[in-house]
């Protein structure tokens, strides 16, 4: 009997074709834990929880006609779960060191595009390291998936029935249901992070020919998106630094210690700036100082991000696949005092809001799946081109989770990159602390350890200014709401 297949989203089928030798499409996370974590337990977990989503055992293919789903006719959990243990004396950064060594292997092509590895780092504590590939789902929807695996209470994992989940409407009110209640809370606030205008406009990128036919409003936003294209076309190549440098394919992360919320918060207020705009300008101001101990030319250099924009619709909230635009945001890597920095980075954060960008990036990335491979090679390079780095900040879990009885302490993600772009930044909240991760190709940053130590200086020293100068720039009395 032939595998059962399901034609993959041309969005999908964008990321999957993405795939580099020297820029691998996975999503690779690391969760720490205060207690070990025992295969068997993290075997029940995934075959109850994780395996409930049919994609997971699914292989992804490509045709003629584009790329689709093919059940994996001998699937076996056990080839997806792998033990190791840390070598004496442990530690972070041989961690750090276990983590890169994953994030540049590329995924095993005769199974479904993930695994599990479950590490002994001493101590009696467990981490443990995903990897997928992006084709299944964006880091909205896989963080989702990560924390349906997880409880808010410190109990045994719940027990569920083996096999696919069922697909009752009433399911939410179920044990099933209450497997998602973590992950909800990161939909709302997700959902609440994103332009209403954005996800407003997703039917127009998606269907431009049915949108077009619409009369108004519809079709003032048709010819904005038509203008933000040509903008996006003519923007300029990025400046040419040592982020813009030939790719090796070895990738090196690095993650900071974590920043207390409450601290970036109130920071954020004092200065009339939301957390967003705290935390990008530190990360502009890490890389800055990356760049000056290179020796580069600093005066007025402004590098641009590509930053994930999350537009899915609230009926598609709770679902795998790629539902995300991109905007190219600029960082003023070149302003060395932090108070100048932080409200430039506003500035360019304000100037995005009304911006059309992420719609564009998602019906770009729409068509680019039904175009040949070929074609949408070079219309990534062409995009990456624009960027010296992804950049991506997820609002997670705001209490302590527990899987299978044992509480998280730490979590972190790193982002994969299209193109020649070789740098990925990441920003995840948990349990009241920020997390700054740093993902780069190891021939353009030696060591990543350098930029995330960067980061908490820079952090400090805002603080330190805002505390003893507190002040707006010139003109600005009309300062935007800080983040609640």
């Amino acid at each position: 009997m032939p595998a059962a297949r399901q034609r993959m989203s041309s969005i999908d089928t964008a990321w999957l074709r993405m795939d580099l030798p020297e820029n691998l499409m996975m999503i690779t996370g690391i969760m720490i834990f205060e207690s070990r974590l025992s295969r068997q337990d993290l075997r029940a977990i995934l075959a109850e929880r994780f395996l409930r989503f049919p994609r997971f055992s699914m292989i992804p293919r490509t045709d003629l006609a584009g790329a689709y789903w093919e059940e994996d006719a001998f699937f076996d959990l056990d080839r997806h779960i792998h033990e190791l243990a840390l070598p004496e004396p442990g530690g972070k950064r041989q961690l750090a060191e276990l983590v890169s060594d994953l994030a540049s292997t590329p995924l095993p092509a005769n199974k479904p595009l993930w695994e599990f590895h479950l590490v002994d780092i001493g101590d009696e504590r467990t981490a443990l390291i995903d990897r997928i590939h992006h084709a299944y789902a964006d880091g909205i929807a896989m963080i989702r998936v990560m924390l349906s695996m997880t409880d808010k209470v410190a109990t045994e994992a719940l027990k569920l029935p083996r096999g696919k989940a069922r697909k009752s409407s009433r399911q939410s009110q179920t044990g099933v249901g209450r497997l998602y209640e973590p992950a909800r809370d990161l939909v709302r606030i997700s959902m609440r992070a994103t332009q209403k205008l954005w996800t407003g406009g997703l039917e127009l990128a998606m269907d431009p020919a049915e949108a077009g036919s619409r009369a108004g409003n519809w079709a003032m936003r048709g010819l904005g998106i038509a203008a933000e294209l040509a903008k996006v076309a003519l923007m300029s190549d990025d400046p040419v630094t040592c982020l813009k440098n030939p790719l090796g394919g070895r990738k090196q992360v690095a993650w900071a210690d974590p920043l207390p919320m409450g601290e970036v918060k109130a920071l954020g207020k004092a200065l009339g700036c939301t957390v967003n705009d705290v935390l990008l300008s530190c990360a502009a101001g890490a890389i800055g100082h990356l760049l000056r101990e290179q020796g580069q030319d600093m005066e007025g250099l402004v590098i641009r991000a590509s930053v994930p924009v999350n537009m899915r619709e609230p009926e598609k909230a709770l679902e795998l696949g790629n539902y995300f635009g991109l905007v190219f945001l600029g960082l003023p890597v070149g302003i060395a005092n932090p108070l100048e920095r932080i409200f430039a980075v506003r500035q360019h954060m304000n100037e995005l809001k009304d911006s059309y960008q992420p719609l564009v990036a998602l019906g770009l990335l729409a068509a680019l799946g039904f175009a040949p491979a070929a074609v949408q090679g070079a219309a990534l390079d062409l995009l990456s081109a624009k960027a010296s780095t992804v950049m991506s900040n997820v609002p997670g879990p705001r209490e302590p989770l527990y899987m299978a009885g044992n509480k998280i302490s730490d979590q972190m993600f790193w982002v994969p990159q299209t193109g020649q772009i070789g740098v990925g930044i990441s920003i995840l909240s948990y349990n009241g602390r920020v997390h700054f991760g740093v993902i780069s190709d190891s021939q353009l940053i030696d060591d990543p350890w350098v930029l995330t130590g960067a980061f908490r200086k820079e952090f400090e020293k805002l603080l330190v200014l805002a505390l003893i100068e507190p002040w707006q720039p010139e003109g600005d009395v009309n300062a935007p709401e800080p983040d609640k």
